[in-house]
C-alpha cells in the first residue's frame, strides 16, 4: 500500500548570529503571547491591571519552562545529565517534558495568586484555556521537529520519521489536535455557568485521559512503574482531575459546601506596564525561539548534519556520550 508523508521539515527556521531559531521554540512563544493577550482582555475580571499581567505572563513562562526542564532532567535523560552537569542549563540545546510544563504552570498561577492575592480559582479557569492552545502548539512543534514517535503502523496517513525505522503513528498531531479542541471545550464551559475552578478541573481530566488512550501509540523511550514515563503521569493526572471533577460537581449540586472564594479585587489604577516588564517577556519569548523539541543528548547528532553549527561551536559543543 501507499504509505503517508515521509517527513523532510527543516525543523530549523533560521539563524541569527550563530543562535538557530526552532519552529518547536516559535510553538511556545505564539502560545506564551496567546496567553498574554488572553488574559490582558479579561483583566477587569480578574481584578487586574495591565502592570499584573505583563508580570503574570512572565512568572507564568518562566515557571512553566523551568519546569518542563526540571522533569526532562530528573525523569527522561538523568544519566546524561549527571554525567554533565554542565548542560545542565543549555536549553538552546532541547530538553522539555510535557508534564513538567503543566506542572510548572500551576505552581506559577498559585504563587501569582498569593502574592497579588487574587482569587486563584478564577485565575486557574482563565489561564487554563490559553494554556491548551500553547500544549497544542508546541506539539506542533514536536512534529516539525520530527520527534516523539509513535508505534509502526500500515495506517494511509502513518509518517516516516527521520531518526526511527518504518512508517509510524503521529502520536503528537493527535495530541496537538485533542489540545486545540480542549480548549475550545474549555472557552465555551468558561462562558457557561460554573463553579469556580470547575474549568480548570475540566482541563487537567481531560488533558491526561485522551492523551492515555493517544499514548498507547507511542513508542516510549523511558519507562517508569512498567509503563512509559509519561503514560505514567497520564495516569496520575486523569485520578486528580476525575477528583477534582468530582468535587466541583458535589459543590455545584449543593452536596459539599462551596468554598468561599475571595473577592476579585478592584483594580483602580489601571497601571501601565514597566518598560522592564516589557524587556523581560520579550526575552522570555526570543529565548524560547531558541529551544528545539528533542533530547539534549541527541540534538548536535541528529541535526547536526544538515546544520553544522549544531555540532562544532561555543554554544553548540559536541556531545561525546554513550547511553548505559
Amino acid at each position: 500500500m501507499a504509505h503517508g508523508f515521509v517527513h523532510r521539515i527543516d525543523p530549523v527556521i533560521g539563524t541569527v548570529a550563530g543562535v538557530h531559531l526552532w519552529w518547536y521554540g516559535a510553538g511556545f512563544a505564539a502560545g506564551f503571547l496567546t496567553l498574554h493577550r488572553y488574559v490582558m482582555r479579561r483583566r477587569a475580571s480578574l481584578g487586574l491591571t495591565r502592570r499584573d499581567v505583563w508580570a503574570l505572563s512572565i512568572v507564568m513562562a518562566t515557571a512553566t519552562l523551568a519546569g518542563g526542564r526540571l522533569v526532562q532532567v530528573l525523569f527522561d535523560e538523568w544519566p546524561f545529565y549527571s554525567a554533565h552537569p554542565g548542560y545542565l542549563p543549555v536549553f538552546w540545546l532541547g530538553g522539555m517534558a510535557t508534564h513538567g510544563l503543566l506542572g510548572g504552570s500551576a505552581i506559577a498561577a498559585a504563587v501569582f495568586a498569593w502574592r497579588w492575592r487574587v482569587p486563584f480559582l478564577p485565575l486557574a479557569d482563565a489561564l487554563v484555556v490559553p494554556g491548551a492552545i500553547l500544549m497544542g502548539t508546541g506539539r506542533l512543534g514536536n512534529f516539525i521537529d520530527g520527534q516523539i514517535v509513535g508505534r509502526v503502523t500500515d495506517v494511509w496517513w502513518a509518517v516516516q520519521f527521520p531518526y526511527a525505522d518504518g512508517f509510524r503513528h503521529p502520536v503528537v498531531l493527535y495530541d496537538g489536535v485533542k489540545n486545540l479542541l480542549l480548549a475550545a471545550y474549555l472557552w465555551r464551559v468558561r462562558t457557561g455557568p460554573h463553579v469556580p475552578g470547575a474549568v480548570a478541573a475540566r482541563f487537567v481530566f481531560w488533558y491526561a485521559a485522551p492523551r492515555i488512550l493517544i499514548d498507547l501509540l507511542r513508542d516510549y523511550p523511558t519507562y517508569r512503574l512498567a509503563l512509559g514515563t509519561g503514560q505514567t503521569l497520564n495516569l496520575a493526572m486523569a485520578a486528580l482531575g476525575a477528583a477534582l471533577l468530582v468535587r466541583s460537581r458535589l459543590r455545584r449540586l449543593g452536596r459539599l459546601p462551596a468554598r468561599t472564594a475571595a473577592p476579585i479585587r478592584q483594580a483602580v489604577d489601571d497601571q501601565a506596564p514597566w518598560p522592564a516588564q516589557r524587556l523581560a517577556f520579550a526575552a522570555l519569548l526570543a529565548a524560547c525561539l531558541t529551544m528545539p523539541s528533542n533530547w539534549t543528548q541527541d540534538v548536535p547528532r541528529r541535526y547536526g548534519d544538515r546544520h553544522p553549527g549544531l555540532s562544532h561551536s561555543v554554544l553548540y559543543p559536541p556531545i561525546e556520550w554513550t547511553p548505559p
